[in-house]
């Protein structure tokens, strides 16, 4: 096999055996790590698994021409993940990746009709779907684990505890929650401070599900949910928080997206960017996840990020990466999803477990051994807006106790 001679030079630490399509066993041992046996039953995926390993080993394990012998997938993605230096030794990889940075200009223009249309893609699913792996609030977005003994629920609390912190949440403050999903940071936002919070989501399916939300809590008046893009968004706020969203905007919008912040923020306002980045600088995105889970997405690095906020006249006043934090959240959804999988199931279908299986696996493996993580970066548009030391964060979740939800996510009937 042709990916014998890629994996033969690439294994560098851990153990990968394949079994090809004709019953060989092909062994290659690296130093100490995970072991994972693989088999394949199609022959011609032992060309395509050399040609485009990253789109053919996602669409193989869903279609289940690939399948997991000994082991399992958080095996198989920490020797890939262990291994991926390596395997840029080899021509044909290297040359693939440097086609796909190229062409990642084109890959995310991501115009408002697009947008709503990739936004589309993955949060209209079934609505169900969401409540049998995520907390009760549906916090679909890194969690904040401030001890080991955290639950998915208390992290999500704490998560949004901490950005109203770093927002210097006030009484009858103007908000504006750029991509405010299922509403629930747009609503706790408006219980704390008291003031009115807008909403903003490409997806109808979150749409409805938000304003019910609000409309049930007896917050129908202080939260308004519209499905707006960011840029076709009017006025001036006094805070402004975006969370998970800007993995959606494609570094050709970079620059609109914070020159649309600055001119949206108040004089004396404070802007929260949560966003998932890389360690490694500025890259592409996984051909698999682009065309099954984010089209259009793409995880920036700080040094993208910064270049751009430079430019806009927009202040820094504040990083905070957060390192484990989403792996740990990854590994809260996929125990989440395997407890509920026969549900999942009956509501969409194997081939859709499999996928999604294969899509929250590959991306705690990338928190966990790859380069990502997350970045939340304080914006202002001027340097005194903030107070001189970082103590007022901790001085306002001390003063915020947690609120967490145990509401017991509904079942498909």
């Amino acid at each position: 096999m042709l990916l014998s001679r890629l994996l033969k030079h690439a294994i560098k630490v851990g153990t990968l055996t394949i079994i090809d399509a004709d019953g060989n066993r092909h062994k290659f041992e690296g130093e100490a790590g995970a072991s994972v046996t693989v088999r394949l039953h199609d022959r011609k995926l032992h060309r395509k698994l050399y040609f485009n390993p990253d789109l053919a080993i996602g669409e193989a394990y869903m279609d289940g021409t690939l399948t997991l012998e000994d082991g399992g997938l958080a095996d198989l993605f920490e020797i890939m993940s262990s291994n991926m230096q390596s395997a840029g030794n080899d021509r044909l990889y290297a040359l693939r990746e440097k086609l796909a940075h190229w062409m990642r200009n084109w890959r995310q223009y991501n115009p408002v009709a697009l947008s709503r249309k990739n936004v589309e893609h993955h949060y209209d699913l079934p609505d169900q779907l969401y409540d049998l792996f995520l907390d009760a609030d549906r916090q679909y977005s890194c969690a904040y684990f401030q001890n080991e003994t955290d639950d998915l629920s208390t992290a999500q609390a704490a998560k949004k505890r901490h950005l109203a912190a770093k927002l210097l949440l006030e009484p009858d403050q103007k908000i504006l929650d750029i991509g405010s999903g299922w509403g629930g940071l747009a609503m706790y936002l408006a219980e704390q401070g008291g003031g009115d919070v807008t909403g903003l989501t490409l997806s109808p399916s979150q749409l409805d599900v938000a304003r019910t939300r609000a409309k049930d809590a007896g917050l129908g008046q202080a939260v308004d949910f519209q499905l707006r893009d960011y840029r076709e968004q009017k006025g001036k706020f006094d805070r402004i928080v975006s969370v998970g969203m800007f993995e959606h905007v494609g570094v050709t919008q970079y620059e609109k997206f914070f020159s649309t912040i600055k001119d949206l923020l108040a004089d004396d306002g404070v802007c929260v960017l949560h966003s998932i980045s890389r360690m490694n600088g500025p890259s592409t995105t996984s051909e698999w996840i682009r065309k099954y889970i984010f089209p259009g997405g793409y995880s920036p690095s700080l040094s993208e990020t910064l270049a751009v906020i430079e430019k806009s006249g927009l202040w820094v006043t504040d990083v905070e990466i957060l390192r484990l934090h989403y792996a740990e959240t990854l590994k809260a959804w996929r125990k989440g999803f395997e407890a509920n999988r026969p549900q999942i199931e009956e509501l969409m279908d194997a081939r859709f477990c499999r996928m999604w299986d294969y899509y929250l696996t590959l991306s705690e493996a990338a928190f966990r051994h790859g380069d990502h993580y997350v970045f939340q970066i304080q914006l202002a548009r001027r340097r005194d807006a903030v107070p001189l030391t970082r103590d007022y964060i901790g001085e306002w979740e001390a003063t915020h106790p947690l609120k967490v939800s145990r509401r017991k996510p509904r079942r498909v009937a």
